[in-house]
């Protein structure tokens, strides 16, 4: 998980950052480092919220907190900082780094039907 989590650089700016957004939580920095991190890890391996590993907290509360910035745009706000600064790209996220399944890119499911429906070559 080395490669997901923010230097200490990154995380200064993105706190200064929050500092500036009006009504929202941020809580205790080192907290709200964490919640960061959490996303950014949801983000980068695609996993559904309820794969969050432990260490992060709670899924269901920080896919909470993670929905009210969204409706905030405190999402927005922070691409906005880290789009400037080559060393942030933990921060962006874009279809090279997600994972998904083929089936999201529109690819034709298979089910165990189709396999039995199709006449056997000898």
């Amino acid at each position: 998980m080395t490669n997901i989590r923010l230097t200490d650089n990154q995380w200064t700016k993105l706190w200064e950052c929050l500092a500036d957004v009006p009504n929202i939580y941020r809580g205790k920095e080192a907290d709200c480092r964490w919640f960061v991190d959490a996303v950014f890890w949801i983000s980068r391996t695609g996993s559904p919220w309820r794969a969050l590993p432990s260490e992060f907290g709670k899924w269901n509360s920080v896919y909470k907190r993670f929905a009210r910035w969204c409706e905030m745009d405190v999402w927005q706000r922070m691409m906005e900082i880290v789009a400037d600064d080559d060393d942030m790209e933990n921060g962006i996220i874009d279809s090279t780094i997600v994972c998904a399944h083929p089936c999201a890119a529109g690819a034709q499911k298979k089910t165990g039907a189709s396999f039995e429906a199709q006449p056997r070559r000898i």
